[in-house]
């Protein structure tokens, strides 16, 4: 079984930034690809980014455009969330994913059913 582990989350004021990390742990994963979701109290959880581990290929949520950025460190197969600009709405626990498989269809990144393993979450607070 394959365990998803985030790090990174906190408190910053608005027009901050943070960086989450995520480390595959357990059995080798598949490495086809990386997604970020999100979940506000209340809301339910929504798609923040996603790439390709081999390609490059990277996608994002309108509302993080431009303000965050995925990537990965393949040497300690680790990938990142990079938030910049951030705002009171980006608070929420956000949540590193992995594709079981090989992803199907053509928006498979922002698709949940897509992904098969997650870790347990950051929580990500942002003050106005």
């Amino acid at each position: 079984q394959v365990h998803m582990v985030e790090s990174g989350g906190g408190l910053v004021q608005a027009g901050g930034s943070l960086r989450l990390s995520c480390v595959p742990s357990g059995r080798t994963w598949s490495r086809y690809a990386m997604g970020w979701f999100r979940q506000a109290p209340g809301k339910e959880r929504e798609f923040v980014a996603a790439m390709t581990w081999s390609g490059g290929s990277t996608y994002y949520a309108d509302s993080v455009k431009g303000r965050f950025t995925i990537s990965r460190t393949n040497a300690q197969n680790t990938g990142h969330l990079q938030m910049n600009s951030l705002k009171p709405e980006d608070t929420a626990v956000y949540y590193c994913a992995a594709p079981l498989g090989l992803p199907k269809g053509s928006n498979w990144y922002s698709t949940e059913s897509q992904y098969g393993y997650w870790g347990q979450g950051t929580q990500v607070t942002v003050s106005s």
